[in-house]
């Protein structure tokens, strides 16, 4: 579901201007709670989100839910920005963080080692680098289980 959301609603939140980081979807007792997270495109990296911005990208979000109707039953929606450790999803997001200290967890270990925690270093065509206590390693893409900024 978290997919298909994501196709769905990309389009409408690009369109305003502003990215789409992530989706949430919680089931909470008898609903639940859609959790999109929105950022500004990285020439206006600086700026930040508001809560206008929030406002508007929910209004935008909202009409779309309604007329396509992709989750059944009754559920709240809330639009924020990714914080101070966001999701690094997309190889853009990685391009755009390097020189940010990082986590990254693998799907599976390489060189018996799943979880990294240090300086984005660069990009090196289907993996990143990673600096950690001084070495450096190599992580495909593909095998990237989650990533999220790592702020000291």
């Amino acid at each position: 579901m978290r997919d298909a959301l994501m196709r769905l609603l990309e389009p409408p939140i690009e369109a305003l201007d502003y990215e789409l980081v992530d989706i949430e979807f919680a089931q909470a007792g008898r609903g639940g709670v859609l959790r999109i997270f929105i950022d500004r495109r990285a020439k206006d990296a600086g700026l930040g989100i508001t809560v206008d911005d929030c406002a508007t990208v929910s209004h935008a979000v909202s009409q779309v839910l309604e007329t396509q109707d992709p989750i059944k039953g009754h559920y709240t929606l809330e639009v924020s920005s990714p914080g101070f450790d966001r999701i690094l999803r997309t190889r853009a997001h990685f391009e755009r963080f390097v020189g940010a200290r990082i986590f990254v967890e693998l799907k599976l270990p390489l060189d018996g080692r799943r979880r990294y925690v240090g300086l984005l270093k660069s990009i090196a065509g289907d993996a990143i680098v990673v600096e950690v206590d001084g070495k450096s390693y190599e992580l495909p893409f593909e095998r990237i289980q989650k990533a999220r900024l790592r702020p000291e």
